[in-house]
């Protein structure tokens, strides 16, 4: 008798060929969706289930698959499996990390430009047909170019948003609960700080942990309150790792800038949800006095130019606001790595770990 594998959620039928093809000789392949009767039914006598957790899959799960030895997730994180009632039922569970690294770390960097950019209005008034809508200090956009980027997380998709930010000509700093080795932290150019430096000291915060009940809400008022108010939030790990309520919040009375997000608690969210963009991407944070920020910029690189013999002109087009210079040295007797436990006592908030991990939101357009 064939050895069977349940493949679950249905994919698209391209994707199930392709596994189908992958088989090896003498096991089978059923395809059931969780949710529905086809699912017990197919685990009852499967030793495989290979896919995505859509449900929680408890105890009774457990007992309605005696077969089972093996979960093989084709995703990275496994917050939605409940792994106690694996560990009892003795099932090991397998995820697949780092396989989305390149593609997580790079919709980061699209998010990051597309916030900065205000890309979701220009696109919509484009094909509204509307050209140079409003006046500069109200539509401006931001470079990244000298902007610093603080990582919470630096595991592999956090190396490498390093990596591509550092492209940008960005500076790099980060928070883990596990401190890089000073040669590793030199070789990726990135400097540590402590998680409530970092929100006070970065212009864009991403995130990168993995959901747990330490990183459950570590993103809420108080440090939200933390954040530079030109600073933004970019979240491409786990939705519930930010309290969307505070974030509400600080987007409404311009505690930050603006906010550009992959994931969401509930997904979808609902047509009502408060952080949810209308036809116009329009949010209350709109209008926030960033012009203050552009006037020391500019006029700071004009007197600049003007000393050197350069003109007003050149120096307007390449108009960017000046972001705190970060360098890699660290504060002055500060331990190269310290213990978890003592990371958090001294933080007295949750911690942040690694994690191997749409929707573009320029809420603060």
């Amino acid at each position: 008798m064939p050895t069977k594998i349940v493949l679950s959620p249905k994919l698209p039928a391209a994707l199930v060929d392709v596994a189908r093809a992958l088989l090896p000789a003498e096991y089978e392949m059923q395809v059931a969706d969780q949710g529905t009767p086809e699912f017990p039914a197919a685990m009852k006598d499967a030793e495989y289930l290979v896919g995505f957790a859509r449900e929680s899959l408890g105890a009774e799960f457990y007992r309605g698959a005696p077969k089972l030895k093996l979960i093989q997730l084709i995703s990275a994180g496994y917050d939605r499996l409940d792994i106690a009632a694996a560990r009892q039922a003795k099932v090991p569970v397998a995820n697949n990390g780092g396989s989305n690294s390149v593609a997580v770390a790079e919709h980061t960097l699209m998010l990051i430009l597309a916030v900065y950019k205000k890309l979701a209005w220009h696109h919509h008034n484009v094909i509204t047909g509307k050209w140079r809508v409003g006046d500069f200090s109200q539509t401006r956009t931001y470079e990244l170019a000298g902007k610093t980027l603080g990582i919470v997380g630096l595991g592999t998709i956090g190396k490498k948003v390093a990596k591509r930010a550092q492209a940008f000509d960005m500076h790099v700093q980060y928070y883990d609960i596990v401190r890089l080795a000073e040669h590793a932290e030199d070789a990726l150019d990135v400097r540590f700080v402590l998680f409530p430096e970092l929100l006070r000291t970065s212009d864009v915060v991403s995130l990168h942990v993995p959901l747990s009940d330490a990183t459950r809400g570590m993103m809420g008022a108080r440090e939200f309150a933390t954040m530079k108010r030109s600073a933004i939030l970019i979240n491409t790990c786990r939705g519930p790792v930010v309290d969307e309520a505070a974030l509400q919040v600080a987007l409404a009375s311009g505690q930050i800038a603006a906010a550009g997000l992959d994931v969401m608690v509930e997904e979808p969210p609902a047509a009502n949800h408060p952080l949810r963009p209308g036809e116009h991407h329009d949010h209350p944070a709109l209008g926030r006095t960033d012009v203050g920020e552009l006037g020391e910029g500019v006029s700071e690189r004009l007197r600049q130019r003007s000393a050197s013999g350069g003109g007003a002109k050149a120096a307007l087009g390449d108009s960017r606001a000046a972001g705190p210079a970060v360098t890699r040295d660290s504060p002055p007797g500060f331990p190269r790595s310290l213990p978890e436990s003592e990371t958090r006592a001294r933080l007295g908030l949750t911690g942040a770990g690694r994690a191997d991990r749409g929707w573009v939101d320029a809420l603060g357009h």
